[in-house]
């Protein structure tokens, strides 16, 4: 048997906008018998819009923003409160338009702010994020050097030299011993055999006399030319 609010075409006359409409149009309710409710979709939007505004107002002392009219191929950032192209917003996975929700200056601003408020500054949050030490940690390193590079003894070296396979701190370098030993790919066989190349290609000094020096070429055996 219908109810009161249906007809005997499968139509049901929704309680706020007064409209016949098809059953599948109302929103679904496990308490009713035909798992309908008694609004249709849009009026139940409206009502379900008005209880969150209702709720935020009451709670929090917000009001709800109303929604903006962005252009196609652009995105409004809330921190600069400007409306910009998408190319001008980071990408992000987490976002189903697959870019960020604050424009690029904003993000990074944002990023900033945080890192400061957490760690102190980009310094401490880039050694803790990728080897798991602290500016304090850092620093005792860089004393057990006496304050200068592990290898080449450069003083005030700035970079943290890992094991790339277990990820463990060995040691502080400066610049160039750090990129030297990236190049090598940390293989003992390589840096061998770069030693044993530049023994034998490496003009020596020998002391001939006292301020007196004899410059020896190199001992390696050349190959001969093409046109030899």
């Amino acid at each position: 048997m219908p109810l009161p609010n249906d007809d005997e075409n499968g139509r049901r006359r929704c309680r706020d906008c007064g409209e016949w409409k098809p059953l599948d149009l109302f929103c679904s309710n496990s308490k009713r018998p035909d798992g309908r409710g008694s609004y249709c979709r849009d009026c139940f939007n409206v009502r379900s819009k008005a209880s969150y505004a209702k709720r935020l107002r009451e709670k929090q002392g917000r009001e709800v923003q109303p929604r903006r009219e962005v252009p196609e191929g652009h995105r409004y950032c809330p921190d600069c409160g400007e409306t910009k192209p998408l190319d001008d917003f980071p990408r992000s996975r987490n976002d189903s338009g697959g870019r960020g929700r604050y424009c690029k200056p904003c993000h990074n601003a944002r990023g900033q702010e945080t890192r400061q408020r957490l760690y102190g500054g980009s310094r401490e949050y880039h050694l803790r994020a990728r080897y798991g030490i602290g500016q304090a940690d850092f620093d005792e390193l860089l004393w057990r050097q006496f304050g200068v590079c592990a290898i080449c003894r450069a003083p005030d070296p700035q970079h943290v030299d890992h094991d790339h396979r277990t990820g463990e701190v060995r040691g502080i370098l400066c610049f160039n011993c750090n990129g030297g030993l990236g190049q090598f790919r940390d293989n003992l066989e390589y840096l061998a055999g770069a030693i044993e190349y530049l023994k034998g290609t490496t003009c020596q000094r020998t002391l001939i006399h006292p301020g007196v020096y004899r410059i020896s070429s190199s001992t390696r055996e050349r190959r001969p030319s093409r046109s030899s």
